[in-house]
């Protein structure tokens, strides 16, 4: 007997015969005398009806409030499969974040999870019965209703899970696993049978939609084995996230992330001396601006050029805040782009492989495609290039590293 921690989200659950299907799978491993729990989302499209009905009340409606609301989307989708269950014949019981006790901090809209009372769930678990949990929610001490933030119904999993030391937790998606890059751009795109937390960590952060990175670095901080698999499908093994196995260095090059939601920054002639790189930075971290790559080239007429990226969303933001800096310093010029993508090549081989930089260079060079940033660290490369060859990128990239072969 196995201890199962299962996730589906909103589209998995987005109509009453998906609800029905859900069910009968999620059956299907308790008859196999695993115990299991199940942790849904709202059902696709509520969440943000429901924020759109609060912007109808109010444009800045008070934090608090607003996590009540939109906590109601789970709580119609647990009691809907509970139901489900139950006609047939499966024992189940329906429980909101608040009834586990899901211990948050108060940080409405973007709690983080405290402490998990696992009692009552294991007391069902128990007793037979299918345990359904509402994801993306908890109650801070005080009672107050919290939401997790973006992706919290995968942290809810797998926080359960690490709580219940479940043998694995099941994320059910629109995928059937974890690709080596998007089969949308790359069709021959293949599916892993495994990949480390490092690896998927990387993935998540560089643009990969298939998990979000506070579910993945949750499971890694507390050894709970991840898997991805379809909603949509039966049979299949998925993709396991675990920890880095000895097998696993042969392969140089898991995956290729890319992202198009990136603009760049470059501020020119601001006058080289201690400090600068905080008074350019300073501000926009002020402005709760996230900065990823950043390049920094001296000059010999003792000034300097300081290039970095963020999401593209703030671009404007950001681009107005160095303007001013620029004045402040003396600057010269400010130039912005918005129309830039990044490429990620990623994987722990990286460690005992040398050349791979050299390999993605030349690859990129021979497509004609110029790379104008690089970032890299222990197993990941990361360049910046022209949005218009992003795919041309990825799949001349894929080829290079033969992720296509097994």
């Amino acid at each position: 007997m196995a201890l199962i921690v299962q996730k589906y989200g909103g589209t998995s659950v987005g109509t009453v015969e998906r609800i029905q299907n859900v069910a009968r799978r999620v059956k299907k491993y308790h008859d196999a005398g695993n115990q299991v729990v199940v942790v849904v989302s709202a059902m696709s499209g509520e969440t943000n009806r429901l924020i759109g009905l609060a912007g109808e009340i109010s444009a800045n409606p008070v934090p608090r409030e607003l996590d009540v609301l939109v906590t109601t989307g789970e709580q119609v989708t647990i009691a809907l499969l509970a139901m489900a269950l139950q006609e047939l014949g499966c024992d189940a019981r329906s429980y909101t974040g608040a009834q586990v006790r899901i211990l948050t901090d108060n940080a409405h809209g973007k709690a983080r999870i405290n402490d998990i009372d696992d009692t009552r769930v294991r007391a069902d678990l128990n007793a037979g019965r299918v345990v359904v949990v509402a994801g993306f929610q908890g109650v801070d001490e005080n009672g107050n209703i919290t939401t997790l933030g973006r992706g919290g119904s995968d942290t809810t999993a797998v926080a359960m899970a690490a709580a219940l030391k479940a043998d694995e937790c099941q994320i059910f998606t629109d995928v059937d696993g974890v690709y080596t890059t998007d089969p949308r751009v790359e069709p021959k795109a293949r599916k892993l049978d495994r990949i480390t937390f490092e690896e998927m960590l990387e993935m998540a952060s560089l643009g990969s939609k298939v998990l979000q990175i506070r579910s993945v670095e949750f499971a890694g901080k507390y050894n709970v084995p991840l898997r991805v698999l379809s909603s949509f499908e039966e049979g299949g093994e998925g993709t396991l996230i675990t920890f880095e196995e000895d097998g696993v260095e042969a392969a140089k090059i898991s995956g290729i992330a890319f992202n198009r939601d990136e603009a760049k920054l470059t501020i020119r002639g601001v006058p080289d001396k201690p400090g600068v790189a905080y008074n350019i930075l300073g501000p926009i971290g002020d402005a709760n601006v996230e900065v990823d790559m950043i390049v920094q080239n001296i000059s010999n007429d003792g000034t300097t050029d300081f290039t970095f990226t963020v999401n593209r969303p703030e671009f404007g933001k950001a681009e107005q805040i160095l303007r001013r800096t620029a004045e402040t310093l003396g600057a010269r010029e400010v130039i912005g782009d918005d129309r830039i993508a990044k490429i990620s090549l990623v994987g722990v081989g990286m460690r005992s492989h040398a050349g791979i930089a050299s390999q993605m260079f030349q690859a990129l060079s021979q497509e004609g495609i110029n790379i104008q940033m690089i970032s890299t660290s222990e197993i990941k490369i990361s360049v910046v290039v022209d949005e218009k060859y992003l795919e041309l990128g990825v799949r001349a990239l894929h080829d290079a590293f033969g992720l296509d072969e097994e």
